[in-house]
């Protein structure tokens, strides 16, 4: 989906409909918090997730800044994921605004599914997509983001040289800022100068796994199958909190609500759990964490925050808080 939380702000704010809008936080550009999603029109001011919100406001303070509203994005989601489940029912749901859907068995052209997709999607919800269509997953995340907004882009096997090579190697699953940064320090640009490089080259630097996958993904290979249906491993939440504390009660008071949200989302979905970790984050940015496992395992939320303040006793607060938050893993679904 194109600039999802964004679009769906402006499809029922019309009035807001290309003006550059930064969807994050309260919505306070004051506060602290993060860019979530940035319309088209914000992005063009170098606007971009996971951005600090004043830093998005420094660089347009005529932005539009509006609250998180995850209920209504999630509303938008599941009419956009129904459309698809009508094409398909070999989808791997890669979260809100994404997924990859199989369409080999469908004796039809791919160009033609595509189409009907967005025109679908469109229709019946005003937001429009980008679609990348590609011999596997890996070349199909790229080609999605070629020509976006409202993109439809089609890559084959023997296209990958002329059209692919020439990209940043950002544009690679598995290439992150540090990685991206050290390939650039060895001369390393594009993913065609990382396909030049020798697989020994990319083992010695990166170790057996990662090296072995970037040799394979600057040339177009991905064999990973559509996961259909995942478990998940652990139950989570956090906060940061609007300024750095060390009030003891605050601090508490915050991790009972998020061991309450984490309990609740277990019983819903039908885990339980016994790791139990909470995660401290002081206001110089140093992180530790703490961990107790219970003897058996639970939804209890009175045995989990038990076991979370257990944990938090084990902190020394010498200076003050910036992040606060809990994890419950080992997890098991119910018979």
């Amino acid at each position: 989906m194109d600039a999802f939380f964004a679009s769906v702000e402006q499809k029922r704010h019309p009035e807001l409909t290309g003006k550059p809008i930064v969807v994050g936080g309260s919505g306070d550009p004051t506060k602290r918090g993060v860019v979530s999603t940035a319309s088209y029109e914000a992005r063009r001011f170098g606007i971009h997730s996971a951005m600090p919100l004043r830093t998005a406001y420094k660089l347009c303070p005529d932005a539009v800044f509006l609250p998180v509203d995850y209920e209504e994005y999630q509303r938008a989601s599941e009419k956009v994921k129904n459309i698809l489940r009508e094409f398909t029912t070999v989808i791997e749901d890669m979260g809100i605004d994404e997924a990859f859907l199989d369409i080999s068995q469908i004796n039809r052209h791919p160009e033609e599914i595509a189409k009907e997709i967005k025109k679908r999607i469109y229709d019946e919800t005003g937001l429009t997509c980008s679609i990348g269509i590609a011999p596997n997953k890996l070349l199909a995340k790229i080609t999605s983001d070629m020509q976006k907004p409202d993109g439809l882009t089609i890559i084959k096997e023997d296209e990958i040289e002329s059209r692919i090579w020439q990209l940043s190697v950002r544009k690679l699953w598995g290439v992150g800022p540090k990685t991206e940064a050290y390939l650039k320090n060895i001369g390393i640009k594009t993913i065609g100068e990382l396909a030049s490089l020798p697989i020994d080259k990319l083992v010695e630097e990166f170790g057996e796994s990662h090296g072995d996958y970037l040799y394979n993904a600057a040339r177009g290979i991905d064999e990973s199958p559509l996961v259909t249906h995942w478990e998940p491993k652990s139950h989570s939440r956090e906060i940061t909190f609007e300024k750095d504390t060390g009030n003891w009660q605050v601090i508490a008071k915050t991790l009972a609500g998020l061991t309450r949200d984490v309990t609740d989302e277990m019983k819903e979905s039908g885990y339980k759990g016994k790791t139990v970790t909470v995660k401290v984050r002081f206001s110089d940015f140093e992180t530790h964490t703490r961990a107790k496992t219970i003897l058996k395992s639970t939804d209890s939320e009175e045995e989990i925050r038990k076991a979370a303040f257990d944990c938090l006793k084990r902190f020394e607060l010498k200076k003050k808080v910036r992040l606060i938050g809990v994890r419950v893993g080992g997890l098991i679904k119910e018979p």
